[in-house]
């Protein structure tokens, strides 16, 4: 077996690697003057059971579109030097976001990475927290594999509700689904009931509108969750929400803490306590003292190894998979 991380990646990269028992393989990336790049192995993958650690968000490292070319090429190069497998690890998944038309001539960008993954030869699709699990699966033809973040949430939610009610929450019908099965994840893990709400979200040409509030908040300690947290606004919204209808305490919980242009001010806004995310697409773009005041990170990393072991053992994964018990 070797594992790969590209540039951009490494951090995590190594933490999965350290979990795994094993040390990444040695790769070079080089950058030309014009903005072309080349990625290849140091070392021989004829045979051997592949996978490839990328994060696909835009960073100081490169932008998304770097990104994603680098992983298809260093995919590619490792097929095309006699891998027997390539897998694909994807912590976060670039244009997951427009997965159906909901205007005329609108592009369906899942279905389009899936294909061009599918044409560079990729074998096996790794990803974590997707935007739409059923549209990344009903996207790919290779095998793939979706790991969920909900255990690790229920977890960290666990511990910081020691008493009093528990709400779980979403702070748009999207996303109805998956506040759902962190609420059951939630239940199983503690022992204890938990509260359900939502708020209503429309968004048109940038406009986010929508007031139809569901659910009972009232004292309780809410928890929004999200698979992503960008510039901060629908969270903030919401927990704005939350706190006019008396909530004693909300947290904002998502799986991938982009932090694009704006989302210091929400981080940094009173209605929200903190912000709990994974590493999946560390390190993030925020300065250091909000990061340490505004933010709870947790590991993904074991997660991840134990995935990459059971693939390589030909073990199962179901109960990585986040599926109900």
């Amino acid at each position: 077996m070797r594992i790969f991380a590209l540039n951009g990646t490494r951090p995590l990269g190594q933490e999965i690697a350290a979990n795994a028992g094993i040390t990444l393989a040695a790769h070079e990336e080089r950058d030309f003057e014009d903005g072309e790049h080349k990625a290849r192995p140091l070392v021989s993958v004829r045979g051997e059971d592949v996978f490839v650690i990328h994060a696909l968000n835009g960073n100081r490292d490169g932008s998304v579109n770097d990104k994603l070319l680098k992983l298809l090429f260093f995919i590619a190069a490792c097929r095309e030097n006699g891998a027997s497998r390539v897998t694909a690890v994807v912590p976060y998944l670039a244009y997951a976001r427009k997965d159906r038309q909901t205007k005329a001539r609108d592009p369906l960008t899942t279905r389009y990475v899936a294909e061009i993954f599918e044409a560079v030869g990729t074998d096996q699709f790794v990803a974590f927290d997707v935007h739409n699990i059923a549209a990344f699966q009903n996207a790919f033809r290779c095998r793939t594999i979706h790991l969920s973040a909900k255990g690790m949430l229920a977890s960290r939610i666990a511990q910081k509700t020691p008493e009093g009610p528990v709400a779980i929450f979403s702070p748009d019908s999207g996303g109805v689904k998956r506040a759902q099965l962190l609420k059951e994840a939630y239940e199983r893990l503690s022992g204890k009931a938990a509260l359900f709400g939502l708020l209503e979200k429309r968004r048109s040409r940038g406009i986010v509108s929508g007031e139809l509030f569901a659910g009972e908040v009232e004292n309780a300690t809410v928890f929004i969750v999200d698979d992503m947290i960008s510039t901060g606004g629908t969270m903030l919204r919401a927990a704005e929400a939350c706190r006019q209808r008396g909530a004693k305490a909300v947290y904002a919980v998502v799986t991938h803490g982009l932090f694009g242009k704006g989302a210091e001010a929400a981080l940094a806004h009173p209605a929200i306590e903190k912000t709990i995310v994974t590493d999946s697409v560390a390190p993030f773009p925020l300065e250091r003292d909000l990061l340490q005041s505004s933010v709870e990170v947790i590991a993904s990393a074991p997660l991840f190894a134990e995935a990459i072991r059971r693939l390589s053992d030909g073990g199962s994964i179901s109960v990585l998979l986040g599926d109900d018990e």
